[in-house]
């Protein structure tokens, strides 16, 4: 039911061009130079720099750089070269639909590269983080709310339950009935957090309830029908510019990314 925390939207890149930017820019390892040899399979050479981007890479997903991964870098190598040999002794690197994805995969490459280049050489003032914390500040508000919710799929459900808790039946028995399987067995309890955890529907009927009340009127949402309880409230405490600076920045530089990729779509001539 909840949508992402708006600092974690806001403070992150998405998955897809972090892997991009770690797969671009490898853990610093020492470079044997394009010009030398790694091995030689069938008679064609493997180059050194291939290894080193290779064992850099493990480097970089958290791999210590010992024999044995070294060991597993060649031959993983030599196993390429091989089937890459056999794949172009029959002919496979012909085929239209393999040509293809090595067009994908080669653009892919570029794509990664390129992209990870541009976000990398993007600065920012002080004063640009500055006003972007003090955005997302404002945006997520000076409280936090504790609730609980039932949502059901019709209106007159949800108007049932009202009825129920006037009656004095317990909020957290109701809930067994919910339809959200994150909630229910908690009887509803959606725990702390801000106004803009929540669909805007449900954050403005939210931040209207006072302690320990509940929605008499059925709140609906794109998932259904919500009966809200405020079980609490207390002052947000956000963390300061300092603490949050390098995930801000990123944000920054991941929004002016998607951005210059629309502004080359824009431009483009497409027939």
């Amino acid at each position: 039911m909840k949508r992402a925390l708006l600092t974690a939207s806001l403070f992150a890149f998405t998955a897809a061009f972090a892997a991009s930017s770690m797969a671009q820019t490898p853990a610093k390892e020492p470079q044997a130079g394009g010009a030398k040899t790694f091995a030689t399979v069938n008679g064609k050479a493997i180059p050194a720099s291939r290894a080193d981007l290779l064992l850099a890479g493990q480097v970089a997903q958290g791999q210590p750089n010992t024999p044995e991964l070294q060991a597993a870098v060649r031959e993983e190598l030599i196993r390429r070269e091989v089937l890459s040999q056999e794949a172009a002794k029959k002919g496979v690197g012909k085929k239209p639909e393999v040509l293809n994805q090595l067009e994908l995969a080669r653009q892919g490459v570029l794509i990664g590269a390129y992209l990870n280049d541009f976000a990398t050489n993007l600065k920012f003032s002080d004063a640009d983080v500055q006003k972007e914390y003090d955005g997302i500040r404002a945006t997520l508000g000076e409280k936090e709310y504790k609730a609980r919710h039932i949502l059901v799929e019709q209106e007159t459900e949800a108007m049932s339950i009202v009825d129920k808790l006037k009656k004095g039946e317990k909020f957290e028995e109701l809930a067994k009935a919910s339809k959200d399987p994150g909630s229910k067995d908690r009887g509803g309890d959606l725990g702390w957090a801000n106004k803009t955890t929540y669909v805007p529907a449900f954050s403005a009927a939210l931040v209207k309830l006072e302690k320990g009340k509940y929605t008499e009127a059925p709140v609906q949402s794109n998932f259904g029908w919500h009966v809200i309880q405020l079980d609490d409230m207390r002052e947000l405490k956000a963390p300061g510019l300092d603490e949050v600076k390098p995930q801000l920045i990123q944000g920054m530089r991941q929004r002016a990314v998607e951005k210059h990729i629309l502004d080359l779509r824009s431009k483009a001539k497409v027939e």
